[in-house]
């Protein structure tokens, strides 16, 4: 049986197709070819269209089959991993009635931090593990009360996975892990939660069928397999937001195992079997995709917004025309602490592990005669570096102190100078993998349809290829505290 999986990014939708017996990907397309835009009408806003992650969703599974490495009609089961914590909200006829209110956005930070003191904070975290902050249950909120009209025409809302499985089974459904994300679940009643829905006052109706992670949530209707190629009837049986699903593809199932992501946002995300939150908030707990009434799992996650899109920035302002490992290459010629200059890393909304304070970036202590393109590569490395060791360490207040960090081999952590800090300036060793979302939401669809026995037996073919140790922590270390010192005094400013 061949496995369809498909990654809603927040720059690109990517598609794999993978042999389920060799667990293999057989090939895999992305679109667009350049990065998606993030519609922002206000500052601290952030929006897509997801009509724009349908048309590009089709376009990459036709690119994948345009291939010719496989018959599109030995597709068994589709699974889908999206970009966490979006709102999308749709009509009695399935039709969006706005763009999506994405990961990043900040205009309902203060709308979370009302209902999480009318709740009451003790309250709050005991039972939804987090503070409703900036999540998708307070973008409604806001939607509601800045878009009233258009708030009375919804009929159901959405993460952007379930609507791209709606596009392409005409059925709405959600999982406990999704209700988590949204902060709409009360882990100790298990189930939605009443404080959300009163203090809000939501209709129950808004929310869609509740099934498990892994299972049926609608087969693709027959105009959509026509178009794509598809068989009508396979059915969608894995749907997670992005960083469980990069967890999943690492085998990160186990209390105690830990994973790591570095693409447009930086995450750790982290497995335990208790009902534990950071008293701040800072960091968040949410239910994993193997989460079950008999059986605890949740994911502790840590998440950065500014880690890739900082690099992705610096490439447009300096790196013109050179390819990111051209930009690696020449950090890499750049001694550890890019010779004094300093770079916090901050500037894509509000962060959560800084008390959903707007830091904003900043770089520390140019000179205008010593650093070159080359010195700002290897400073923005070293800051997001350090970004992940402030948030580890927030992390390791709660009990989550990782032995070892897995990690695909993609993105920031492409670069041998990135992989470097990282590891000296958290002190911790990385376990490099094949690693990719796609692959993996393909892997999770083939637990949902039943081609393995377990979850554990989806991976047991999984490449990996090297571990990387700190070596160098006593050159990285004084580095970082200087760069905590210029984090505390922009956050002394807030």
């Amino acid at each position: 049986m061949l496995l369809l999986g498909i990654d809603v990014g927040t720059s690109s939708i990517k598609v794999a197709v993978v042999d389920a017996l060799t667990q293999e990907c057989v090939a895999s397309a992305q679109f667009p070819d350049e990065e998606s835009a993030i519609i922002s009408p206000k500052a601290g806003w952030a929006e897509q269209s997801p009509e724009m992650w349908w048309e590009h969703a089709k376009t990459a599974i036709l690119r994948a089959n345009a291939t010719g490495k496989y018959n599109p009609k030995d597709i068994g089961a589709i699974g889908i991993a999206y970009q966490m914590h979006g709102l999308v909200v749709v009509d009695k006829a399935q039709q969006t009635l706005r763009n999506a209110i994405i990961w990043c956005d900040s205009r309902a930070v203060e709308i979370g931090n009302k209902a999480f003191e009318s709740i009451g904070p003790e309250k709050s975290l005991a039972h939804l593990l987090n503070s409703p902050g900036n999540f998708t249950a307070s973008k409604l909120a806001w939607v509601k009360e800045n878009e009233p009209a258009l708030y009375e025409s919804i009929d159901k809302i959405m993460l952007p996975g379930d609507y791209v499985a709606m596009k392409l089974t005409g059925s709405i459904t959600t999982s406990v892990s999704a209700l988590s994300e949204g902060v709409f679940w009360d882990f100790q009643e298990d189930q939605l939660s009443g404080d959300v829905l009163d203090y809000y006052q939501f209709e129950k109706s808004l929310i869609p069928t509740i099934n498990p992670v892994f299972s049926e949530h609608g087969t693709v209707q027959q105009a959509v397999a026509a178009e794509l190629g598809l068989t009508a009837g396979i059915p969608v049986t894995y749907k997670s937001g992005d960083q469980p699903n990069n967890a999943l593809s690492l085998n990160v199932l186990r209390p105690g195992e830990v994973a790591a992501t570095a693409g447009t946002s930086g995450v750790i995300y982290g497995v335990s079997d208790q009902l534990i939150y950071d008293p701040q908030s800072r960091v968040n707990t949410f239910a994993h995709v193997n989460y079950g009434e008999a059986q605890k799992r949740l994911g502790v996650l840590l998440c950065i917004n500014g880690t890739g899109s900082l690099n992705r920035w610096i490439k447009t302002i300096a790196g013109t025309g050179i390819s990111y490992a051209e930009m690696n290459r020449l950090a890499a010629g750049i001694p550890v602490g890019s010779n004094d200059l300093r770079v916090i890393p901050f500037g894509n909304g509000a962060e959560r592990m800084l008390g959903n304070k707007l830091v904003g970036s900043h770089f520390h202590n140019i000179d205008l005669n010593l650093h070159t393109k080359a010195h700002l590569f290897r400073g923005v490395q070293e800051g997001i570096a350090f970004a992940f060791r402030y948030g580890l360490d927030i992390m390791r207040e709660s009990g989550m102190n990782p032995s070892i960090i897995r990690a695909g081999k993609a993105n920031l952590f492409l670069s041998d100078t990135f992989t470097e800090a990282f590891v000296n300036a958290t002190h911790v060793p990385v376990e490099l993998y094949q690693n990719d979302g796609s692959v993996g939401a393909a892997l999770g669809a083939g637990i949902g349809v039943k081609a393995f026995q377990s979850e554990e037996e989806a991976f047991t073919k999984s490449k990996k290829l090297q571990v990387v140790e700190p070596t160098a922590i006593d050159q990285y270390e004084p580095v970082y505290q200087e760069w905590k010192a210029l984090l505390q005094q922009h956050l002394n400013k807030n």
